[in-house]
């Protein structure tokens, strides 16, 4: 399974064009339910916006509901175009939504389409991302001269340490890349010598996994 790209919390930017302030708000959501609370959370925080525009994107690849509307605005001039800057961006599982405060200069049909797409390239550039990927957690006893070598090897793997804990022997719990494992177990071979070895505790085919900022 590959690496899917996702938004790591939430986050917000505005714009003006022409005296009307557009507002994006974009976050993740994990089903069409979870995008639709959203959608009503924002519509209720903004209720005196002249329009709320929606977006979102659920799932990865071929495999994806998508929606939008152009809440009042001219067809095809508000959601379209906002949903387009959303798909080119190689996100997955986000949802979005535009309030407009109208400002009293009318921005026509080109002007909309310009202002909803670059609000939503606004907070796309704000917004942090994550990766959704599976992933192994796993358990390997070393001894204490091994210590500092195993956290390094852990790191070199794309892989996360859970916790550690220290008695006769060090015994570190981390998370690491399914993809990642066999390189990893078999330099934990070479360095301990054959001696430690990696338990899996657990399995998961959706880890939720933070880009660096």
């Amino acid at each position: 399974m590959d690496e899917r790209l996702i938004p790591a919390r939430e986050a917000r930017a505005s714009i003006r064009v022409a005296n009307s302030r557009f507002i994006a708000t974009a976050a993740p959501a994990f089903s069409v339910d979870e995008a639709r609370t959203f959608i009503d959370r924002i519509n209720r925080e903004f209720d005196d916006a002249t329009h709320n525009v929606p977006a979102f994107i659920i799932g990865h690849g071929a495999t994806v509901t998508t929606h939008c509307s152009d809440d009042g605005e001219p067809s095809g001039t508000a959601g379209p175009p906002t949903l387009a800057v959303l798909q080119g961006s190689g996100l997955g599982d986000v949802a979005l939504v535009v309030a407009r405060y109208f400002g009293g200069t009318k921005l026509g049909t080109g002007g909309l389409v310009k202002a909803y797409s670059g609000a939503t390239r606004e907070v796309l550039s704000v917004l942090p991302r994550a990766v959704k990927l599976p992933t192994h957690t796993v358990q390997v006893k070393v001894h204490y001269r091994y210590y500092e070598q195993l956290l390094r090897l852990i790191a070199n793997h794309h892989g996360e340490t859970l916790e550690e804990v220290f008695a006769a022997d060090v015994r570190v719990t981390a998370r690491l890349p399914q993809r990642a494992l066999q390189g990893f177990r078999d330099a934990l071979q070479e360095l301990s010598r054959g001696q430690a070895k990696a338990d899996i505790l657990e399995s998961s085919d959706a880890t939720i996994v933070p880009l660096a900022e």
